[in-house]
């Protein structure tokens, strides 16, 4: 017996979103699913090849993977918005770049990454004096600081837990990555706290730090997140991801 059937437009009727995960991601996926559970929102991942050592040089190495894995995104769809899901990774490559890689496959998609999305966030909150909290070695560190700085933010605070393996970075306590973000705000007056790292899990204290330290809290997951749906038209508003989706 063949079968009657009907089609309809798809899961993605307000909007069809594309990620790019590293392979040695644990968290960026977890947190978008609660993030983007939004009615005729449609998220979807590929994975792009990186070690566990997050140094510029193997940060670098995911430059020219870009296109490929952007490629394994289902071909059928017009993608609103697409985000390459590293930190490290797009302030070693360059905003600019990693979309240029990207577009050549996706032309049509708005295309971000958490450095961008952060500097985005932090511009929407109107905050001018940062606290920075980050997990990596000093070199990384350095170099992300130097792109918020010419992006017009002041430094006011920071702090690292200078782990240079990602396996590990997933592994750090929610309890830890809360204390760092009240140690390193306290460091000076600042209008907003940023958390780098999309394998950080930051999503279930954003609010508790939030209420703790009087200030709002930037995370790459979160603002990764928020500009992807801002980007692609979706306004709506989840006040438990912090003062950024109010």
């Amino acid at each position: 017996m063949k079968l009657d059937f009907q089609t309809d437009d798809g899961i993605g009727t307000r909007a069809n979103l594309g990620v790019i995960v590293l392979e040695t991601d644990e968290t960026l996926e977890q947190e978008f699913s609660r993030i983007m559970d939004l009615t005729g929102v449609a998220l979807y991942h590929s994975r792009i090849p990186m070690v566990p050592e997050i140094r510029p040089d193997t940060l670098a190495r995911m430059e020219q993977d870009l296109p490929a894995t952007a490629r394994l995104l289902p071909s059928s769809l017009s993608f609103d918005a697409i985000g390459f899901g590293c930190t490290s990774a797009s302030t070693v490559i360059g905003s600019e770049n990693v979309a240029r890689a990207i577009e050549t496959v996706c032309p049509d998609a708005c295309v971000t990454n958490p450095l961008a999305a952060i500097i985005a966030a932090a511009r929407h909150l109107e905050a001018k004096r940062l606290a920075f909290v980050t997990p990596y070695i000093p070199e990384v560190s350095a170099g992300m600081r130097s792109k918020l700085e010419e992006a017009g933010f002041e430094i006011a605070g920071f702090g690292s837990f200078e782990e240079g393996n990602d396996r590990v970075v997933a592994r750090i306590t929610k309890a830890s990555i809360l204390e760092a973000v009240e140690k390193v705000a306290a460091q000076s007056p600042c209008d907003a706290v940023v958390v780098s790292c999309t394998n950080l899990r930051c999503l279930d204290v954003i609010a508790q730090a939030e209420q703790k330290t009087g200030i709002p809290v930037i995370s790459s997951n979160q603002a990764l997140a928020w500009h992807m749906l801002r980007l692609a038209g979706i306004e709506d508003t989840n006040p438990k991801f912090g003062r950024l989706f109010e």
